[in-house]
């Protein structure tokens, strides 16, 4: 799958993002990474002490941290010691990238040019935007937008009504009537009461064989990206937050709610109405009644029911 990122970005060093701080080494940032993407130039941030595993074995050049975090750091991370890791990770990263807090609208957009797609079948008023690439034989519906830069895989069929943005799809991917995917996610940080945007620099990554149904709506990534693995199927209008990443060979079944940076095994199956809480993970093989409140991270192999959602012997014996 491509690596690209979809927004601009600006060459700014690290003195010049946090000019009260001195630094031995004064680099221009290559991106800002989640901890375990990040590489050698790379700005990364660690908030969360759940998140320790992937601290000790980051290749990040800097770390936006906590003083109580530091120690989990690699030695060779230069540590930015702040008060608030979010706010300042937001403030960074709309410098940096400063097209990523609002979803502009794509002026490049044009009528399809059948001459450059002479494989791909068009339904009426279909609108492309520039760098746009589409596979083979694939079908795109009637009044479907999809904008600049936009990667899809060959045999892919995407309804009508459909808008893409930000997002790379992979071969024989299904996309139902009226979906959106890849715009910007619900991503605040409440001070001094009022909310401040964060921006959204990642992308939506769909791989193979993967089957959306209508209605869906897909949020970019934050900093990380936001994934549907291999052969999943989602059901009419889930809706899957920023940095959620859902494993192979998943059932999604109809108003599904992800809240952001959840993580799904494979194999995982969500009956209807089920709501998935953020930043927790979901082990491999697991399944989830409908109408579910999932709070906590849940392990290989389980079957939860209820809210909050607790194992299915125990969700009969309270009834």
């Amino acid at each position: 799958m491509s690596s690209k990122n979809f927004f601009l970005k600006k060459e700014l060093s690290i003195s010049k993002l946090f000019p009260k701080e001195k630094f031995k080494i004064n680099s221009i940032i290559k991106a800002v990474k989640p901890l375990d993407k990040a590489h050698v130039g790379d700005l990364t941030f660690y908030d969360l002490k759940k998140y320790k595993d992937k601290a000790i074995g980051t290749k990040a050049s800097f770390c936006i941290t906590t003083k109580k975090l530091i120690n989990d750091l690699p030695k060779k991370t230069i540590k930015i010691i702040v008060n608030n890791v979010l706010l300042e990770l937001c403030r960074v990263t709309k410098t940096i990238y400063p097209h990523a807090d609002i979803d502009y609208p794509d002026m490049s957009l044009k009528p399809f040019i059948k001459a450059k797609y002479k494989t791909v079948k068009f339904g009426n008023n279909v609108l492309v935007g520039k760098n746009v690439k589409i596979g083979k034989n694939s079908i795109i519906g009637s009044n479907t937008i999809i904008e600049q830069n936009v990667e899809i895989g060959k045999e892919c069929v995407i309804g009508s009504g459909v808008i893409i943005k930000n997002s790379v799809i992979d071969k024989k991917v299904v996309i139902q009537d009226n979906c959106k995917i890849g715009q910007k996610g619900f991503g605040f940080i409440p001070v001094k009461k009022k909310n401040i945007k964060f921006p959204h620099i990642g992308k939506v990554i769909i791989k193979s064989f993967v089957e959306i149904a209508s209605g869906c709506t897909i949020d970019r990534g934050s900093v990380d990206d936001t994934i549907i693995g291999n052969n999943t199927y989602l059901d009419n209008q889930v809706h899957v937050a920023h940095n959620v990443q859902i494993g192979d060979n998943c059932m999604i079944a109809g108003q599904v709610g992800f809240a952001g940076s959840s993580s799904i095994g494979n194999n995982v199956s969500i009956g209807g109405q089920a709501g998935i809480s953020g930043h927790l993970k979901i082990g491999n093989n697991v399944k989830i009644g409908g109408g579910s409140g999932v709070i906590k991270d849940i392990e290989d192999n389980q079957i939860v029911m209820g809210y909050p959602a607790v194992s299915l012997k125990e969700f009969l014996k309270n009834k």
